[in-house]
């Protein structure tokens, strides 16, 4: 489905990926994991094409995504939920699924019944703007928009961070919900170990730029979290 072979970039003369290579298949989530700072959302951002590759393919379908712009990337089929989720503050509820829709050409009304159905609480809310929600209900919302997009990839970056642990176990089965009706793949940056057991089919780690280790969710356990993942 989405695969990384040998990506390379680098900020202002510093390599912030050093031959990165994994691959997210088909009906599947992966959790992209490791301590801050290791380049877990450059990785994203060059997936996505906000972050210009050095060497190495990014390919979706096989299809290599490098000459694409990344409003390109995502009409052909990735979705993307940055760090800080983006929502539009001063627009409503409904104003920002209504956006997405409009923009990616999915303006059926069975579209926003499904996503609505995903995340209920959003249904409540359609006419309350985005800025005042709580911070789980703005993730809420931006994994909603992303999905408006018609991904066959979805990328999210800390979906956990900063939220409470009952909206935390919401979007954990939600994700889980998607991921078995197997029309999209998940590549989820997380910190959050027992998150990644509880949703996640594989699994890998980076540190200083490269993937040190990974395999299926099963061989995540003690001794790789604290060769890896502890601080």
């Amino acid at each position: 489905m989405l695969e990384l072979d040998d990506i390379s970039v680098s900020y202002d003369g510093s390599r912030i990926l050093r031959g990165v290579t994994f691959n997210v298949p088909e009906k599947s989530l992966v959790c992209l994991m490791g301590r801050n700072g290791v380049g877990k959302t450059t990785t994203l951002k060059a997936i996505i094409g906000l972050a210009r590759l050095e060497g190495g393919s990014v390919k979706l379908e096989g299809q290599d995504l490098a000459a694409m712009r990344p409003e390109m990337r995502s009409r052909r089929g990735i979705g993307y939920v940055p760090q800080g989720r983006d929502i539009f503050p001063n627009l409503t509820v409904g104003e920002n699924l209504r956006l997405s829709q409009v923009v990616h050409g999915s303006e059926g009304r069975g579209e926003l019944d499904r996503v609505l159905e995903l995340f209920p609480v959003l249904r409540e809310m359609l006419s309350r703007k985005g800025g005042v929600l709580s911070g789980g209900q703005q993730q809420q919302l931006a994994i909603a928009r992303a999905l408006l997009t018609r991904p066959r990839v979805l990328l999210l970056d800390e979906p956990t961070e900063g939220i409470q642990p009952n909206i935390i176990d919401q979007i954990g089965e939600t994700l889980l919900r998607i991921k078995r009706e197997g029309k999209i793949s998940i590549l989820l940056v997380e910190q959050y170990v027992d998150f990644c057991l509880s949703v996640a089919d594989r699994f890998f780690i980076m540190d200083r730029g490269a993937i040190v280790a990974g395999g299926p969710i099963a061989q995540l356990n003690e001794q790789v979290v604290k060769l890896h993942l502890t601080v």
